[in-house]
């Protein structure tokens, strides 16, 4: 017995230290397949199978426990998972070595990430021991919820790193989320839709960020669903749209849209010769009924009330605006009130488009900054973030719209001279010239003609000057700017679709004080003061510090007062957008595409002395309206033909 228990033990002790070779040979691959080690152990013919008393041994327990620690330490020091990020590694610089250009189609977005990973020696960054990581699940459930924020989910596919059980599926689910991610930065930062597919009156400078400091930022710290948010506008004004967008996706009451009552009666006002102010006729009791005029109904005389309200009317239907009542304006009163944009049928979308153009518009405001929106025709100064001071405007026909752009304020223009933009000149006033050469003489503008044919028609300053006494002056391509006007009955009118594009400001003088406070606050600059400039001399106010003015098209906001206010498209820019998010072209709407050019901003030349400058030959009024050399008359690009309303003016439209 001894014997056979010496021979048994050598025979355990020499098994043991041979199993422990065999694991200490082969830990990755066994480990790496999922593979057992079976062991084998050939006894002596004479000898029995061993039972559990040949193991009472303490030395031989000793043995085999020091063994089989040692047997395990090799496959504790290089773990399956450390060997599986790095050969997801090695996918990764496989795949970014490679073509992807169908996976990811934009440029710079695969230049980002070539450069990301190259950096890293393409570590994973969704990937850490063989699964998804907590980075991956605070980045999954930021776009899993996109539609807060007013963007699709559907356009940020995420992976099921669960799923993802080879080195392959673990590489394509980490580029699958990168790619994501950069779309949804894009898209948070710079918009979905493209601000030259809305239109040419258009003019912003979205920045698209940087794929490569997108990835750096997301991977700096494990909460990657909040650096995906800081890609979203900053601005209040967004993020209280965000709030309310969430009360109407759960059934909250909906806001009804402002809309004007029209509270004027109906009734006919008879043809009959041309009415002015200070003329009496029967006809002016249907005219005051039909607008609804304060005062005595039966009133015959042609005062400056019903004047006012006559323009007010001649402006809204775009016909010739005068205040005289003649053919086309009884025409137009006693015909169909013209249709309007109205918001959506469903606020959510509206909301959504507002947040949309919120993107546009850069991250800093300026301090202080000013905002026009155009849909609830209001101007608002902002100091430090806080409303400062606020007034209505008069805004662009849906014709003329009011374009939308950031510029900087430079200067006021105290006593400005009106320089009519050569879209007026062509397409109004030199059309009206050929029905009636004395036309721009009654109202008070004068034409040039400058050595290379450029046609100017000016109105000097003046109580009667089409800007009024003051303009504020923000240089940009569409040639708008914010201004004071005689037409004040306007202000109103609920909605003031009414000018040709530029801004009208109801109380300019008080918006002037305001400004020069903030601007050059040591001057004290009054109303009254202001008020004392004026004359028939420009004079410019240069500002030592520029104010940053934004143009904007919110026909959603919320109110001081925490309620969401709609407004009507008067433009359809919502009708537009909400087009494209809803069709085919929503999927390439982020890539901008060039504007036809717009030649309402060229200048209008004429050939060369047809006006002035010490030509013999025929002026410009006959060139115009014929003569002994008289050419073909004059017609503007695109012109169809001016038509005459009676009233004393000729419009083109």
């Amino acid at each position: 017995m001894p014997v056979k228990s010496v021979r048994f033990d050598c025979l355990l002790a020499s098994t043991a230290l041979g199993l422990a070779l065999m694991l200490s040979s082969q830990p990755g691959e066994a480990q790496q397949k999922g593979q057992n080690v079976s062991i084998v152990v050939p006894l002596p013919e004479d000898l029995p199978p061993p039972t559990l008393k040949d193991f009472t041994s303490a030395p031989t327990q000793a043995a085999l426990a020091d063994t089989a620690k040692d047997a395990a330490a090799p496959a504790a020091s290089a773990p399956a998972a450390a060997l599986a990020d790095s050969d997801v590694a090695d996918k990764l610089r496989e795949i970014i070595g490679g073509k992807f250009d169908r996976t990811v189609s934009r440029k710079a977005e695969r230049e980002g990430i070539d450069s990301f990973y190259k950096g890293r020696n393409y570590a994973p960054l969704w990937v850490s021991n063989g699964a998804g990581n907590e980075r991956a699940k605070s980045a999954i459930a930021t776009l899993s919820q996109a539609d807060a924020v007013g963007l699709d989910p559907s356009d940020y596919p995420a992976p099921d790193f669960k799923s993802a059980a080879s080195v392959d599926a673990l590489a394509e689910a980490e580029f699958k989320l990168t790619a994501s991610t950069l779309s949804f930065a894009r898209h948070a930062q710079a918009g979905r839709i493209h601000h030259s597919r809305i239109g040419g009156d258009i003019q912003f400078n979205p920045v698209v960020p940087e794929p490569a400091d997108v990835l750096a930022k997301l991977a700096d710290g494990n909460d990657a669903g909040k650096a995906l948010d800081s890609f979203n506008p900053p601005h209040p004004a967004f993020k209280a749209l965000t709030v309310k967008l969430a009360e109407l996706r759960k059934g909250a009451a909906e806001p009804k849209a402002k809309v004007e009552e029209d509270k004027s009666v109906k009734v006919k006002v008879g043809d009959g010769k041309l009415l002015r102010p200070g003329m009496k006729d029967p006809r002016v009791v249907s005219l005051r009924q039909r607008l609804n005029i304060d005062g005595d109904k039966d009133n015959q005389l042609y005062d400056d009330a019903v004047r006012d309200a006559v323009k007010t009317f001649q402006t809204e239907s775009d016909i010739g605006i005068d205040g005289n009542l003649g053919p086309n304006t009884v025409r137009a009163l006693n015909g169909e009130k013209k249709e309007t944009h109205r918001p959506s049928a469903d606020p959510i979308d509206t909301v959504v488009v507002n947040m949309e153009r919120w993107r546009w518009l850069p991250r800093d405001l300026g301090n202080p900054h000013v905002i026009v929106n155009v849909p609830d025709f209001r101007l608002t100064l902002y100091d430090n973030d806080k409303l400062y001071w606020t007034t209505k405007i008069v805004a662009g026909k849906p014709n003329l719209a009011t374009p939308m752009v950031s510029a900087e304020m430079k200067f006021i223009t105290v006593n400005p001279t009106w320089n009519v933009p050569p879209s007026i000149i062509e397409n109004e006033y030199l059309p009206a010239l050929q029905q009636d050469p004395q036309a721009l003489e009654r109202i008070g503008l004068k034409i040039e003609q400058a050595a290379d044919g450029t046609v100017r028609i000016f109105q000097p300053p003046g109580a009667g000057n089409a800007l009024g006494r003051i303009r504020f002056n923000f240089p940009n391509k569409f040639l708008v700017y914010q201004h004071d006007t005689p037409d004040k009955h306007l202000f109103a009118k609920e909605e003031r679709a009414f000018s040709h594009g530029c801004i009208r400001v109801q109380n300019p003088l008080t918006y002037g004080e305001k400004i020069l406070s903030l601007v050059l606050p040591n001057e004290n600059y009054t109303e009254a003061r202001l008020e004392k400039m004026f004359g028939g001399s420009e004079i410019n106010i240069n500002f030592p510090k520029n104010i940053w003015v934004h143009l904007t098209y919110q026909s959603a906001f919320v109110d001081e007062d925490g309620k969401l206010q709609l407004r009507r498209d008067i433009y359809g820019r919502d009708a537009r957008m909400i087009a494209i998010l809803k069709g085919s072209e929503r999927k390439v709407a982020d890539i901008g595409i060039e504007s036809a050019s717009n030649s309402s901003f060229k200048p209008v030349r004429m050939p060369v002395g047809m006006y002035g400058g010490g030509y013999n030959g025929p002026g410009l009024f006959d060139f115009l309206f014929g003569g002994a050399q008289a050419q073909q008359p004059y017609r503007p690009r695109n012109f169809n033909g001016p038509r005459a309303n009676n009233n004393g003016r000729i419009s083109s439209r």
